[in-house]
């Protein structure tokens, strides 16, 4: 009998813990922190955080998600409430110098970023996609709330889902950018806030903004999709990875090119890793030191790992913080890196874009687009955004490949509308072998409302980077089997070919100028006019207003003295 109670006492417990799994959406969460760090051949530095939580949960479902353990609730209550399926968004201080650091391994352009995937369920697109706008700059305290009509683009074939599901239905896709956003500290809290540990254990310790922000290139963003838990993808769950890249010019820092240390670059070290983690680990790039010979590692660690990572395999020195030992007796670890930069391999495709002409009628983009390849020609898809006033003539888009005519095998062009949209261009080039492919189109400058002029308009307009997804080949076999472990830095982008991977390549914003009219010259006029009416004005109304009176000199002493004498004589004054 005693036994028996046990077994029912037991039983209404599970019911109890499954009711509010049930009602909750208490599904299991994971958390895991990794930082990668990659000597460049520059002499910089390249670091790498990646913080990914997942939580088997539905945020689709009709009873709203009310239990939040590692998963932000502020994001949580975005993607219901919104109807999201797939959010990207990218805060960018700087440009990625391709040619000189080679491909990162989470491209974004400078400025903000953001698009996402809708459920297809989702009637009113447009007005979603404002709200959530308004939310999200609330929410990472950003400019996002000047995102509208007329810098929003539905492209056509770019920016295909990252998660399960191909869904072809671009009618719940939106795409913008702001080139002009500052990134600041004011970025950074909110982002470290979404983190379980925050800002106070783990990788997160390091993220001190006053050394952040003293680098050459400063990228941080948020990327939230569903994925799938196994091979046969029976059971899903929501991904959120916040990923922050940060390159360290230690020369212009005046700290030297042959050593660098955690210390050196982020004023801190590591003590101890984050307590709901179950993985936390260093990654440091040593494929070109295979010999030691390159530089030398301090504290050195037995455990290594190889990756694939762009189409290459990457061989890297592993140090998991989950394990005391690695600490030392001193329970800090502080990585010290001696000793010379390695060689780059040239990265098989790089893009570049600038503005040609002259005055401030007329003018030419120049897209040129570079592959690298010595045998091998891949296609791209290039997409490029362009605002309303600068009125783009299509029928002079050229596409030239060693300059011979290259025709696109795919064309998408959706005109601008005055004030309402801007230009839309996607189009499918191949990339000949060794080769540098130019698309250049000309355009006429409109002339804006005075009213819609920046504070600043002799600065110039900004212009959107273009947008450039490509298959390159790969140097070794692509690991197709997504569901594997996996580092988190090789594991973004999804593989199905092996013979290919991914990359999305941007170019650099364009700085246009506008007509601009003397906006000192109302200021002269106002100045001039007031001056006017003071003067003239003012001159003539005293004359129409004022009251005129004649008033008689006054009599001398002689005088006054007689009629003195007279009025006291009883006679009249003189």
């Amino acid at each position: 009998a005693m036994a028996e109670q046990k077994f029912r006492v037991r039983a209404r417990a599970l019911v109890c813990v499954f009711v509010c799994v049930v009602m909750c959406g208490c599904g299991r969460d994971d958390f895991q922190e990794e930082l990668v760090i990659r000597p460049l051949h520059s002499g910089d530095i390249y670091t790498s955080f990646q913080f990914r939580t997942l939580w088997e949960t539905d945020f689709t479902r009709e009873n709203k998600v009310s239990h939040y353990r590692l998963f932000p609730k502020s994001l949580g209550q975005v993607i219901s409430k919104f109807s999201v399926r797939e959010l990207h968004i990218s805060f960018t201080q700087g440009y990625w110098r391709t040619m000189q650091w080679g491909q990162p391994y989470l491209p974004s352009p400078p400025g903000a970023e953001l698009w996402v995937w809708f459920q297809d369920s989702l009637t009113d697109v447009d007005g979603t996609w404002k709200e959530l706008t308004n939310v999200l700059s609330g929410i990472f305290c950003a400019s996002l709330n000047f995102i509208d009509s007329t810098n929003t683009v539905q492209p056509s074939a770019s920016f295909k889902p990252l998660g399960i599901g191909n869904v072809t239905d671009h009618r719940f896709l939106r795409y913008a950018t702001l080139p002009r956003e500052i990134v600041c500290t004011e970025n950074l809290t909110p982002w470290k806030k979404l983190l379980p540990c925050g800002s106070k254990a783990g990788l997160a310790v390091l993220l001190k903004s006053e050394k952040l922000f003293h680098s050459s290139f400063h990228s941080q963003a948020v990327h939230i999709r569903p994925v799938c838990k196994d091979d046969q993808c029976k059971t899903t769950s929501w991904e959120l990875r916040q990923t922050l890249n940060v390159v360290f010019d230690l020369h212009n820092s005046g700290q030297g090119k042959n050593e660098w240390s955690l210390f050196k670059m982020f004023s801190r070290t590591l003590t101890e890793a984050c307590p709901v983690a179950s993985s936390s680990k260093i990654y440091i790039d040593i494929t070109d030191n295979s010999q030691g010979e390159q530089f030398e590692l301090s504290p050195a660690t037995p455990l290594l790992s190889q990756a694939v990572v762009l189409g290459d395999r990457r061989t890297f020195s592993v140090y998991d913080l989950t394990q005391q030992i690695t600490f030392g007796t001193m329970r800090s670890l502080n990585l010290l890196i001696r000793g010379k930069s390695s060689d780059m391999l040239r990265p098989l495709l790089h893009a570049e874009r600038y503005v040609a002409g002259y005055g401030l009628q007329t003018g030419e983009i120049h897209t040129l687009m570079y592959n690298n390849h010595p045998y091998r020609s891949f296609p791209v898809l290039l997409l490029d955004s362009v605002p309303w006033y600068l009125r783009l003539y299509i029928h002079t888009l050229t596409v030239t490949s060693k300059g011979k005519d290259n025709k696109p095998s795919y064309i998408h062009y959706q005109p601008s509308k005055d004030r309402v949209r801007p230009h839309l261009l996607e189009m499918l080039v191949q990339l000949p072998p060794n080769s540098v492919t130019e698309v250049t189109l000309q355009f006429e400058r409109a002339l804006l409302k005075w009213t819609e002029y920046t504070p600043d308009p002799n600065h110039g307009f900004y212009v959107g980077s273009s947008v450039i997804s490509s298959l390159v080949p790969s140097i070794v076999a692509m690991d197709t089997n997504n569901s594997r472990e996996r580092p988190l830095f090789s594991s973004f982008f999804p593989s199905k070919e092996e013979s290919s991977y991914f990359v999305r390549v941007y170019t650099e914003p364009l700085l246009v100028n506008l007509p601009t009219p003397d906006f000192s010259m109302p200021y002269n006029v106002i100045c001039l006019t007031c001056t006017v009416v003071a003067v003239g004005y003012g001159s003539l109304y005293n004359l129409l207003t004022r009251s005129f009176q004649i008033e008689e000199p006054s009599p001398g002493l002689a005088k006054r003295i007689a009629n003195i004498i007279r009025k006291m004589r009883g006679v009249p004054p003189l």
